[in-house]
């Protein structure tokens, strides 16, 4: 009987921790509280937005897509917990609009507003326990914001805690990506630069669930007018865009490593 009450509670204690994984979200605060003082003290806070990507993905694309690559980031840098998405970032101007806000659902807040959060976020999460807080951003519109507000954070700080805001993560996705589909036979005129071919591809391996496929392929969607630039998503397959997720997770976690002072 109690061999049998032993195997059981290993189980609940296994079945907690597996279910807890590198989401803060998905903890307690006392499964976040432990962690911390197991050694979990890096935090990522994975920056998305919620815009218009052609007719064929949904609002959501960067938000889905970089919980799944920081959670993967998290997993091979170790020691690392993920921050719940930020959604809401600068997409352009509201009145006249300018940029993806010209499109229904696309939602757009100020650069200093969006810095304000990412300090906010930053503090909260160093009170927490963190000692390493990360920013990294889907999008290329706030990249310089990421630094502007790590750059603050630690002068605030004064090296008890550290901010680093990481555009090497988005820099991968717009070059030695692109430079695989290239390397791949993929023509320019497929790749792109929003909506099209490379984006297209990345989501289909990130959140494909995200991603109407029969939209997609027909020809009338790469339009500039339909929120498709420089490419046709027609050809995107998951495994394209699996060269995407190589690509950034390897480069990001090698990278970071360097900057945490790990091998």
């Amino acid at each position: 009987m109690l061999k049998s009450c032993s195997i059981t509670m290993s189980l609940l204690l296994f079945a907690s921790a597996a279910h807890a994984g590198v989401f803060l979200e998905d903890q307690t605060w006392t499964e976040l509280r432990d962690a911390i003082a197991a050694g979990s003290t890096a935090v990522i806070v994975p920056v998305g937005g919620t815009e218009q990507s052609g007719p064929h993905i949904a609002l959501g694309k960067h938000n889905a897509r970089v919980k799944f690559l920081a959670g993967k980031i998290a997993e091979g840098l170790g020691h690392t917990l993920v921050a719940p998405v930020v959604a809401y970032v600068p997409e352009g101007q509201i009145d006249p609009p300018t940029e993806h806000m010209k499109f229904p659902g696309t939602i757009s807040i100020s650069d200093a507003t969006f810095i304000q959060m990412l300090e906010q976020t930053g503090r909260s999460l160093r009170h927490a326990g963190f000692t390493t807080v990360i920013l990294i951003g889907d999008h290329g519109g706030y990249q310089k914001d990421l630094v502007t507000a790590a750059d603050a954070l630690n002068k605030e700080w004064g090296g008890k805690g550290r901010a680093i805001g990481y555009h090497v993560y988005y820099q991968i996705a717009q070059h030695e990506y692109v430079d695989a589909l290239r390397a791949a036979g993929i023509s320019e005129d497929e790749i792109g630069t929003h909506a099209a071919l490379a984006d297209t591809s990345l989501e289909l391996a990130t959140a494909p669930e995200m991603v109407r496929q029969d939209k997609m392929k027909n020809p009338s969607v790469t339009t500039l007018a339909n929120g498709v630039y420089g490419g046709s998503p027609a050809r995107s397959s998951a495994a394209l865009g699996q060269k995407g997720v190589d690509l950034i997770v390897l480069g990001t976690v090698t990278g970071l490593r360097k900057i945490l002072g790990g091998n």
